[in-house]
Order: structure tokens, then C-alpha cells, then sequence
């Protein structure tokens, strides 16, 4: 599946989702304006930013009323700075009022998850770590919320179910070992990724052994990781997981594995404090 297809076509559909529960039937309070009145808006930030969802916004209005013109004064990646104006606006007033709240939930929830991700990633800086995002998204959000991620400055793990292979404890066990689960995975889809989920260095060993990827170190300990490292050397990718938070994210980047997959990327977001002022 072509990525940038399935981002631009989850894009139209969640945008049509997001102003049929807002708009309904139609905005009734619009008709209070004059049908035949032209305004323009400028939209801020009240607090430090990343900005993500652009496009997002860009598609609202599209739907609303194509009329209107956005003028943006910042772009997907920026770090913008409180009172800062994000765009402006410029169309019929009741259409700019009837997208306005739509709009900015979308670009105050992806520049959240912007926002959280650049703090992490600042937080690694010094190292070689690549931090990843997981599944943990909201329900219906997935893509973008996972590309918001990249505009903070993190990276996508997979984006589904369907794109690379995870082999967790369940499977494992269905599967009677490791081995055999990951010589499945490479029959029933050769060339696809395969990751190995373990508990313990003996599980490193065996998917180390079986050829695996990349080997998720779920729950180690810092000695264990460090451990991990040098038995794995360059034959996998290493990805720690469970439990990271900011208190802990540092001290595992500095063990040298290669990736750490966070939840809360995606998932303990904070929406960025966004304005609209019409100019009459």
C-alpha cells in the first residue's frame, strides 16, 4: 500500500467525519451573518509550539466552502512561539465560522503530538536512538497522529497490522518457539520486517538465532540492555519498550540499542491552546 495514498485518503475521510459531528444538519447560528458577508481571521497560538496538521486544516475549509483562502504564516515542523499567527483566512464569514472549531481541533490535537515528540527527541539528542511511536493511537487518527510524530522529530514504527510482522509472547507460544514462528513469517512473507518481542536474554539468543530483525527488549532492565547490545552487535536492531517515560528515556537511549517504541506519543497528548479573531 502506497503510504502517501492511504495518508491523503484517510486525510478527506476523517476531515468529512469531524464536520458531519460538527455541522450536522448546518450551522445554525452562521445564519445569523449576512449570507453575502466577507471576513477575514488570523489564528494564533497561545503557548510554544510544534505545528502539524496543515493539510488538515487546509482540507476543512476545501470541504466547507472552497472559496475561502489560507494564507499560513507557518509550516508542518516549525517551532512556533505564544501569540504567534499560525494563518489567516480570508472568505464568506459564515463558512469561516462554520469551519473554524473543526479546523482547530485538528491542528491544536497533531500540533500537540508535534509537541510532545519534539520534547522527547530533544531529550535523545546526544545519542543515536531513533524514538518510535506504537498502535496506541486514537481510535480512527492512526496516520495522522503518525504524522505528526514526524513533525516532532520521532519516527514511525509499524503503521498497522499489515505492514510488518511483530512476533509477541501469543505468538510465540501458538507457534511452539521462536524459530518457528519467525521461519513462518518469513514464508508466508518474504522480504517483509520481522520483529521479535522477548523478556530475557535467553529470548534474545534464540531470535538472534532465528534471524529475527529487529528484537524488541520488553521490560529489561538497564544492565540487560546493555547486556543485549554487546551480544547482539550488528547481527539486529534492538528496540526497547515498556514502561519509558521522561524520567527513565535518557538513561536507556544511553545503552546504546537502537530504537525505543513510547506509547505516549501518541497517546497522553496535551491540545495546543489555538485561537481564530475574525477582523470585521
Amino acid at each position: 500500500m502506497n503510504y502517501n495514498h492511504l495518508l491523503h485518503q484517510s486525510r478527506i475521510e476523517a476531515v468529512a467525519q469531524s464536520l458531519r459531528e460538527d455541522v450536522g444538519s448546518g450551522d445554525i447560528t452562521a445564519q445569523l451573518i449576512p449570507v453575502d458577508r466577507i471576513s477575514s481571521g488570523h489564528i494564533i497560538t497561545r503557548e510554544k509550539a510544534v505545528v502539524a496538521g496543515t493539510d488538515w486544516v487546509r482540507e476543512v475549509f476545501r470541504q466547507v466552502d472552497p472559496g475561502v483562502t489560507l494564507d499560513w504564516h507557518s509550516s508542518d515542523g516549525e517551532t512556533v512561539a505564544p501569540g504567534q499567527t499560525l494563518f489567516t483566512a480570508v472568505g464568506n464569514a459564515r463558512s469561516l465560522l462554520t469551519a473554524e472549531r473543526s479546523a482547530l481541533n485538528w491542528l491544536q490535537a497533531l500540533s500537540g503530538t508535534a509537541t510532545l515528540c519534539a520534547d522527547y527527541a530533544a531529550q535523545v539528542a546526544h545519542t543515536g536512538v531513533k524514538l518510535l511511536d506504537t498502535r496506541k493511537t486514537i481510535p480512527g487518527l492512526r496516520l495522522a497522529q503518525k504524522y505528526a510524530v514526524t513533525c516532532g522529530g520521532c519516527h514511525n514504527h509499524r503503521l498497522g497490522l499489515w505492514d510488518a510482522f511483530l512476533i509477541k509472547e501469543n505468538h510465540i507460544a501458538a507457534c511452539g518457539s521462536i524459530a518457528a514462528a519467525v521461519a513462518e513469517a518469513r514464508r508466508i512473507a518474504p522480504g517483509r520486517p520481522i520483529e521479535v518481542e522477548t523478556e530475557d536474554l535467553g529470548e534474545l539468543e534464540q531470535a538472534l538465532a532465528a534471524g529475527a530483525d529487529i528484537i524488541m527488549l520488553d521490560e529489561f532492565s538497564l544492565q540487560d540492555m546493555s547486556e543485549a547490545v554487546r551480544l547482539t552487535a550488528t547481527a539486529a536492531k534492538l528496540e526497547a519498550s515498556g514502561s519509558i517515560n521522561r524520567q527513565t528515556l535518557v538513561a536507556v537511549a544511553e545503552t546504546g540499542v537502537d530504537y525505543i517504541s513510547i506509547g505516549a506519543l501518541t497517546k497522553d497528548i496535551k491540545a495546543i491552546d489555538l485561537s481564530m479573531r475574525l477582523d470585521y
